[in-house]
């Protein structure tokens, strides 16, 4: 994924769940994928998938059990 690729699933995300900190960045050494935060909390990651020349985008998030313990 190119920096224009990346802005643009970013710009896709943040206006897709109306949060404007959201930041994608790419991952060192892996061109296929790249890490989503909100501010500066790493939540997962995005995959590319260009099988069939059809691009496509999957999103991974994992959620702890501690994650949804009541503060």
């Amino acid at each position: 994924m190119d920096k224009t690729e990346i802005a643009k699933v970013e710009r896709y995300l943040r206006r897709t769940f109306g949060n404007a900190a959201i930041r994608v960045t790419a991952r060192p050494r892996k061109k296929d994928s790249a890490e989503v935060f909100v501010g500066e909390e790493f939540v997962g990651v995005l995959f590319l998938d260009d099988e069939d020349g059809d691009r496509s985008y999957s999103f991974q998030m994992a959620i702890l059990d501690t994650d949804l313990e009541d503060e």
